[in-house]
């Protein structure tokens, strides 16, 4: 909203400053301000507000040190991230940008699910909460939506570098080196030629008509990652601070992919994708890192709050359609380890239980308990030392995925 008002300013009256809206950096830093902001200053009162609600975490009994203390603790602070997005947000961004409207549904729509699920578990007294497969036909209703948008929606384009012979402009300037804007199902993979991989060529043996039906392959592909990386946000979510501060690194990696993906001179140095109009994509970043770093100043050990499945489901989507729109999905194994290998560990521990159950009469256990974190704690580590070590290897991931890049 302020973007429009100074953009008036600016062309009507040339109001002095005003012209500094026109900077996805300088909105970027005003955006990442206010979410700190607003998440840290009235994060406390929402989590005040909260305890008087009696909205706390009932805890089961794992065994586990120090799980018992952590019961009564007030949940559905996700409220907190999502109020520090979303208001910078509408102040800040170009609110027809078709990026900016996907990331406002996603966030709603993901925040509706969680907060279903936590109101079930705290007031209905349901341990098990939304059932899983409404949970599922959420995510990939979003899915649906999603990739539709992202394959039909006319403003969503690339544009792509012109060949070596095709720039006949000696000393051309950026922009010279990229052809028209057009859509496209293209998407940046390491190891590939050009570091680019079309989802239509999953459907060239349908022969030479193939690429009128590449949104099926493209919308599957959608819903799926969505699915797959919400999912392991929410199973991230089970020690203080871990999920919150593995998310801050990650969308920190995207908001360097979606800056240089919108910046013609950067794109074309870099050799990724360019994207019209994606740059705005990095204001929504900005905001939504700075509820994270707030929220999680409440929530390091000993937590003050928990995000609940309102936080972590609503976390895990905005990352998926952040990568997907600015076409780095393909680089979340990597950039998204630490949520692929929690995902992993319990994938691994309920197949290989109930595979020697059904073999040897009795379950095994490949880990001590999953997910990965509380097999750590099983062992008798800190969950402080767990979490650190965890951020640790998701810095390593977020360097590993940037320098895939330049691999060829």
């Amino acid at each position: 909203m302020l973007y429009y008002l100074f953009e008036y300013l600016e062309k009507q009256y040339h109001l002095t400053g005003a012209g500094l809206f026109q900077y996805i950096t300088f909105r970027s830093a005003l955006a990442f301000v206010m979410a700190l902001f607003i998440s840290t200053f009235y994060g406390k009162q929402i989590i005040q507000k909260l305890r008087k609600l009696q909205i706390g975490e009932t805890v089961r009994d794992l065994g586990l040190d120090g799980q018992k203390q952590k019961s009564g603790t007030p949940t559905m602070g996700g409220i907190i991230i999502i109020l520090g997005t979303l208001i910078p947000v509408l102040l800040f961004t170009q609110l027809d940008n078709v990026y900016i409207i996907l990331l406002i549904i996603t966030t709603l729509w993901m925040g509706v699910i969680g907060f279903l699920d936590d109101y079930l578990k705290i007031y209905k007294k349901n341990k098990n909460g939304l059932k899983g497969k409404f949970k599922i036909i959420g995510q990939v209703g979003l899915g649906l939506i999603v990739g539709f948008v992202l394959y039909f929606n006319p403003n969503v384009t690339i544009k792509e570098e012109l060949h070596q012979n095709q720039v006949l402009v000696e000393n051309a300037n950026p922009a010279q080196y990229f052809g028209k804007a057009h859509k496209s199902t293209k998407t940046n993979i390491p190891f590939f030629k050009n570091n680019e991989f079309d989802y239509a060529n999953l459907i060239r043996w349908l022969g030479d008509d193939y690429k009128k039906y590449a949104w099926i392959p493209f919308i599957l592909i959608v819903i799926f990652i969505i699915t797959a990386v919400s999912n392991g946000a929410n199973l991230t979510d089970g020690i203080d601070g871990l999920a919150a501060g593995s998310s801050v690194i990650i969308v920190a990696t995207l908001a360097i992919f979606a800056w240089v993906s919108g910046n013609l001179i950067f794109a074309n140095y870099l050799n990724v994708i360019f994207i019209p109009n994606s740059g705005e994509i990095t204001i929504f970043i900005s905001a939504f890192a700075g509820g994270l770093i707030g929220f999680l100043w409440y929530n390091t050990f000993p937590a003050q709050v928990f995000m609940g499945d309102t936080g972590s489901l609503t976390i895990g989507g905005i990352i998926a359609v952040i990568a997907i729109a600015v076409r780095k999905e393909m680089l979340i194994p990597i950039l998204a380890g630490v949520f692929l290998i929690e995902n992993l560990s319990v994938i691994i521990q309920v197949f290989w239980f109930k595979y020697t159950r059904k073999k040897y009469g009795e379950g095994r256990r490949v880990f001590l308990m999953s997910p990965l974190h509380h097999h750590y704690q099983k062992k008798g580590i800190h969950e402080s030392k767990i979490v650190v070590r965890f951020w640790i290897i998701g810095i390593m991931l977020a360097v590993l995925t940037i320098v895939t890049l330049k691999v060829r």
